[in-house]
C-alpha cells in the first residue's frame, strides 16, 4: 500500500516566479513529498530556471520529475481527492478543512490519492477552479494580515502532512465500508453529463444557469463520491435525457 507521502500531489497554477517553483520544491522534499505538477507556468521552463534551480538548494530531483499541465483538470489525473488552499473563504466551496484536519484525514483513509493546489502569486485560486476541488483549505493566519507567500504556504502543508504521514491516525470515516472513491476525471465527467441531463429537462437553463452547478458540485463534494455512485448518478442523466427526447418525438 502506498504511502502518505506517495498519495500526495502538489500542484501549482498559473505560477509567475520560476523562484518560487524552487522554493515550494525545497518545502516538498525537506518534508518527504516529491510529486510536482505546473499548471501553464507563465515560464514554461520553470522548473529549470536558473533561479528555481538555485532557490531549491538540493531539491533538484523534484524538479527535474516535475511536470507540466495545460488545465487543472490533467493535474488532477489520478487523483480522487484535491484540496483548494486559499487563504479567502467562497459562497459556494466546498467542504472546509484547517490544515491539521485535512492531513489527519488523508493518513486516515490510505485509499485517497490527494491532489493540493495552490494558485498563482497575485491572484490565487478563482472560483471556478476551487468549485472542481473536493475540500477547501486555509491556513489560520493573523486576520490582520493572511498573505503567505506560495512556498511558505507549501511547507505549512507539507508540515502538517508529514506529521500526520508520520502517525497511525484513526477517524469514524475509515470505519466500516467503503467503496472506491471516484477520480477527479469521472468527477467531471458526472457533472457534465448531469448539466446535460438537467438543461434537457429544461430544470436548467443554459442561458442563465444562475448558482445551480455550483451548489451541486459542493453538495456532491460533500457526498465524497465513490464510482458506483457516479455510475448511478450518470445512469439517472442518460434515463432523463432518453425518456425527454422519446417525449419529444411521439
Amino acid at each position: 500500500m502506498a504511502t502518505m507521502f506517495e498519495r500526495i500531489r502538489f500542484v501549482l497554477v498559473d505560477t509567475s516566479h520560476p523562484g518560487n517553483v524552487g522554493s515550494a520544491a525545497r518545502a516538498m522534499k525537506t518534508m518527504g513529498f516529491s510529486d510536482l505538477v505546473l499548471v501553464n507556468p507563465r515560464d514554461p521552463d520553470a522548473a529549470r530556471h536558473e533561479e528555481a534551480i538555485a532557490l531549491a538548494s538540493g531539491a533538484h530531483d523534484v524538479l527535474a520529475s516535475a511536470r507540466i499541465a495545460h488545465s487543472l483538470e490533467e493535474a488532477l489525473t489520478g487523483c480522487n481527492f484535491s484540496v483548494a488552499l486559499s487563504a479567502r473563504l467562497r459562497e459556494f466551496s466546498p467542504p472546509f478543512f484547517e490544515p491539521r484536519q485535512l492531513s489527519a484525514h488523508l493518513a486516515a483513509d490510505a485509499s485517497l490519492r490527494a491532489a493540493l493546489v495552490f494558485g498563482s502569486e497575485r491572484y490565487g485560486l478563482s472560483n471556478e477552479q476551487v468549485g472542481k476541488c473536493s475540500a477547501l483549505v486555509s491556513v489560520p493566519a493573523n486576520p490582520m494580515y493572511s498573505s503567505l507567500n506560495l512556498a511558505q504556504a507549501v511547507q505549512v502543508i507539507a508540515y502538517e502532512c508529514r506529521l500526520a504521514g508520520m502517525g497511525e491516525v484513526r477517524s469514524e470515516r475509515a470505519v466500516g465500508f467503503h467503496g472506491e472513491r471516484a477520480s477527479a476525471e469521472q468527477i467531471e465527467g458526472m457533472f457534465a453529463h448531469l448539466e446535460k441531463a438537467l438543461i434537457e429537462i429544461d430544470f436548467l437553463d443554459a442561458d442563465n444557469p444562475k448558482k445551480l452547478m455550483p451548489r451541486l458540485r459542493r453538495l456532491f463534494a460533500r457526498a465524497e463520491l465513490e464510482i458506483e455512485e457516479v455510475n448511478i448518478l450518470r445512469g439517472i442523466a442518460t434515463q432523463l435525457i432518453s425518456k425527454r427526447q422519446r417525449i419529444r418525438k411521439d
